[in-house]
């Protein structure tokens, strides 16, 4: 797992198991967000689907496998099982997870022994183990030979403390070493690098026309259309070249057609819930976000929660209101300007009040139809991805940093003031700032907010979402034994 640079790679955790027991839940727990599907049917996981992964500062890689399955191995659960097995290759630990209320089974201990015949370290993890239900099934978990088994409810989220105790004296050296060696990498990394293709991912509710743009910017019926809403069910890449008309220069883009987005609520059909699923994979891909509106429905509360997730993402966002050839037509078929003018500044301003994490977001009127406005789009794309990957000089950085802190120092709650004492930049795309200092655990969140908004209009990140974490010096391990220690928030 050495990377051909020689810097250490966070540490790869794999969850293991049978199916049905959890796992998929304790990976989405681990990330954070829901990026595998979870269901309450056996063999909803089939491929490998790895994340990044912290609990109390502890950072690694997590993997979900498919359940492991006693099939024949031309099966489809025998090949699943097979990429499971492949998955422990490389992997510096694994979390065997068995269902506490259901006790031992004879497919655990077959589990059980594949994984003593590895090198790899593994934790057994109780799952499920809330209330008096589970006691039993953990206690059972002692035969395993994996040690003490760590009880816990990967749904409630009951428990993670616990499991963190167990992995850091497996991985926690390495894990400090990758970060460590992440921070210095990302200072040295040259901010003149060419950036490669553009990443665009074009999303939207359903039947806004993401497809119909995309075949218009490729001159080509290159992806099935039509009137019926939710056509489209996989996200489709496409490479393409785009030639900027007012600097004749060309481009690489990379476009990413996904499935639209409907209410959760009224996503009740399987395969739908897999095609939104791998939208919302299409934008952790992404670079630069398009949020497709449709020009005769206007701006509705499902398009600010789909780019709310795009920038809970971390990624740039753009907004464009298609259709705009039908917008404000009037009953003879004219444009009426006015109509129009009045659509685009109340959809800016619902968007300035339905953001809260970003201000003046890029937005323009297009037409998949006619190709208005798609120039100008795909030139901002390209700007804002240049926010959004740029790198602010050490010096620049501490000047702003002392500026902000003298016209607003941080507050004294009980009489004792809390002690910001530099910043840093540990990363771009999005940028990502390290404030250290301590009793941060007081620091108010407005005064997050107000490093945040300090970053975004005095450094020029603009409408680029910024990432804030805060961190005291004391080892994370310390913090989940009840003597204070790390703290560490990310806005």
């Amino acid at each position: 797992m050495t990377a051909s640079h020689s810097i250490p790679e966070k540490p790869q955790v794999v969850i293991i198991g049978r199916p049905n027991v959890g796992k998929s839940t304790l990976f989405n727990r681990l990330v954070g967000k829901k990026l595998a599907l979870v269901d309450d049917q056996p063999g909803v996981t089939r491929d490998r689907r790895m994340g990044d992964a912290e609990i109390a500062g502890l950072h690694f890689t997590v993997v979900d496998t498919a359940g492991w399955e006693d099939e024949d191995a031309q099966t489809l659960p025998g090949r699943m099982r097979a990429q499971t097995e492949a998955s422990l290759e490389g992997a510096d630990a694994a979390l065997f997870v068995i269902d506490a209320r259901a006790g031992l089974t004879p497919l655990d201990e077959e589990i059980a022994r594949f994984l003593r015949e590895n090198d790899v370290p593994v934790v057994a993890v109780a799952n499920k183990a809330e209330g008096s239900a589970g006691e039993s099934g953990v206690l059972e978990g002692y035969a395993l030979g994996f040690g003490d088994p760590v009880a816990l409810s990967a749904e409630h989220g009951e428990g993670i403390a616990d499991l963190f105790g167990a992995l850091w004296p497996v991985i926690g050296e390495q894990a400090d070493a990758a970060e460590a060696s992440a921070e210095q990498l990302a200072e040295n990394e040259d901010e003149d690098a060419p950036l490669g293709p553009l990443k665009l991912a074009i999303v939207g509710r359903p039947n806004a026309g993401k497809s119909t743009l995309i075949n218009r910017l490729l001159g080509e019926d290159r992806l099935l259309t039509g009137p019926e809403a939710g056509i489209t069910r996989d996200s489709i890449a496409i490479d393409w070249e785009w030639r900027n008309p007012r600097t004749d220069e060309t481009r690489e883009i990379r476009l990413i057609d996904t499935a639209g987005m409907r209410k959760k609520r009224n996503v009740v059909e399987k395969l739908e819930k897999l095609s939104v699923a791998d939208a919302r994979r299409a934008v952790d891909f992404a670079e630069v976000v398009v949020l497709l509106l449709d020009a005769t429905k206007g701006l509705e509360h499902q398009d600010l929660k789909i780019a709310s997730m795009a920038l809970d993402e971390g990624r740039a966002l753009i907004v464009a209101i298609n259709k705009w050839d039908v917008a404000g037509q009037t009953e003879s078929g004219a444009a009426g300007g006015e109509d129009a003018s009045g659509l685009f500044n109340g959809i800016r301003a619902a968007l300035q009040e339905g953001l809260s994490q970003v201000r003046g977001v890029p937005l323009f009127a297009v037409s998949a139809k006619t190709g208005k406005g798609l120039d100008a789009m795909l030139g901002a794309a390209f700007d804002i991805r240049e926010s959004w990957s740029k790198r602010v000089p050490t010096g620049a950085l501490n000047r702003w940093f002392d500026d902000a802190l003298e016209a607003n120092p941080p507050p004294a709650p009980g009489g004792r003031r809390i002690k910001l004492r530099y910043i840093t930049q540990v990363g771009t795309r999005p940028p990502r700032f390290v404030v250290f200092g301590t009793r941060l655990d007081d620091l108010p969140k407005s005064y997050e907010r107000y490093l945040i908004n300090g970053i975004r209009a005095k450094l020029g990140f603009d409408a680029v979402p910024v990432r804030v974490t805060l961190k005291s010096p004391k080892n994370p391990y310390n913090a989940n034994k009840g003597g204070g220690g790390n703290y560490s928030g990310e806005r």
